[in-house]
């Protein structure tokens, strides 16, 4: 064990921040953005026998319940940080501030350059190594100092100070850079993931984020995403996250991780009692074992995201002695078993809306299920956009048997993060909110 790895230890086991020792989801209420709230309206102002995706009264009334539950901000443009209005961050936390008691805040800080390497829909506005289009050169090299220059100056410092300034009158959760680090745990064989200038911009952005995170406003709660079992799940990929998790030297200032950011993992019933309880050929009759996707044929024991957790736990502690909590996404969930190929993640055709915002959870890891991408905001586009022009950002993915718009009559999808009606209203009916 090398010198680095010890003062890394010892620097998580000696360190103690209040934003890290407590579940900030203990907050009584929760802030729902009017944003989203207009957005439903739109949707349940349509719903109804005859719209593309056929309403019924139960369904609408579940949206209608909808608009008073909360759901994260994304924060995935520097255009969305400062401002009046509830697109913004700024905006946000001033309507959070006016109430009394002020509600829980949860944003999703993503936008480090070269994002998304390893898909398309959700590229980012900032870039190591622009084109002259404005688009992202992911296969250049480089130590991305353009980049990083501004996701630092124009970025992170930027919400790094408008937390500062509301951390002492609103509970603020900070969910860091979704899919990141996992990319770099298991996606370096694409160029895209593993040239250097990626390398650079993800290892030292981060880490960035969070310590002026932490510097700035120390009362703002963060969770490093961990993406979910069916990615990481097998020991050699999670093993590798842990590694880089390490590397940063960012334990000390988070206190856990989110999983299942944007996707349709199952959750699960329960957790089983030990990591490796249903390898094997073990205990398959035991509810904790249901395996929809199909992970222990393949050995990889988070069959749940209960079990992801709790093996991501026992890694964590195995390495560092640190325990991570957890929040998980379960804003389109609800059924477990609507894909053919787990793998897929695109607008998927039969998904429902998962439990709603709560701490009482299976897990004593599991600080709070919530709805971390937004139901009913599209994953990525198709090829043709609805209004019949091509998507700049097309992901085959998206493309998927599972997604929709892959079946004749079947409409459009608009890009990632833009409001899909015929989706809003299919997870609806689908919906497993308690």
């Amino acid at each position: 064990m090398n010198l680095y790895f010890i003062a890394t230890i010892l620097a998580i086991a000696s360190v103690v921040n209040c934003a890290t020792n407590a579940n900030p989801f203990l907050a009584s209420q929760y802030y729902v953005n009017p944003v989203f709230q207009k957005e439903l309206n739109s949707s349940i102002a349509t719903c109804n026998s005859q719209s593309l995706f056929p309403c019924s009264e139960t369904t609408k009334q579940t949206l209608i319940s909808m608009s008073n539950i909360a759901s994260a901000y994304w924060l995935d443009t520097i255009s969305k940080i400062n401002g009046n209005t509830t697109e913004h961050a700024e905006g946000i936390l001033s309507d959070a501030a006016s109430q009394s008691p002020a509600p829980l805040v949860v944003f999703i800080v993503y936008d480090l350059p070269n994002r998304d390497c390893d898909a398309h829909a959700s590229n980012g506005e900032i870039c190591c190594n622009p084109n002259s289009d404005g688009s992202c050169n992911y296969n250049m090299g480089g130590d991305c100092a353009q980049g990083l220059q501004r996701y630092k100056t124009e970025y992170i410092d930027q919400i790094a100070k408008l937390f500062a300034q509301y951390q002492d009158r609103v509970p603020i959760v900070a969910i860091i850079e979704p899919d990141s680090l996992p990319n770099l745990a298991t996606n370096t064989d694409n160029p895209h993931c593993g040239n250097s200038a990626t390398q650079a911009a993800y290892m030292q952005g981060i880490p960035y984020a969070i310590t002026t995170i932490a510097n700035s406003a120390p009362k703002v709660t963060m969770y490093l995403d961990a993406a979910h079992g069916g990615w990481l799940g097998w020991q050699n990929n999670l093993n590798t996250f842990a590694q880089l998790v390490v590397k940063m030297d960012v334990a000390q200032y988070i206190r856990g991780f989110s999983d299942n950011v944007a996707n349709y993992q199952p959750i699960g019933d329960k957790q089983c009692p030990s990591v490796q309880y249903c390898l094997n050929g073990q205990n398959p009759s035991d509810p904790c074992c249901s395996d929809p996707c199909h992970l222990i044929s393949q050995y990889n024991p988070a069959n749940n995201e209960l079990n992801y957790v709790a093996e991501v736990v026992s890694v964590f502690k195995a390495l560092t002695g640190w325990t991570p909590y957890f929040v998980t996404d379960t804003g389109r969930d609800g059924i477990a078993n609507e894909r053919s190929q787990c793998s897929n993640w695109c607008n998927i055709r039969g998904a429902g809306i998962g439990y709603t915002p709560r701490t009482n959870t299976p897990s004593p890891y599991v600080d709070a299920f919530f709805w971390l991408k937004t139901p009913g905001e599209s994953d990525g586009c198709t090829q043709m956009l609805p209004d019949g022009s091509q998507c700049p950002r097309f992901d085959t993915m998206c493309a998927s048997s599972d997604s929709i718009g892959s079946r004749p009559g079947e409409p459009r999808a608009p890009q990632a993060g833009e409001w899909f009606d015929y989706q809003i209203k299919m997870l609806a009916a689908n919906a497993r909110l308690n």
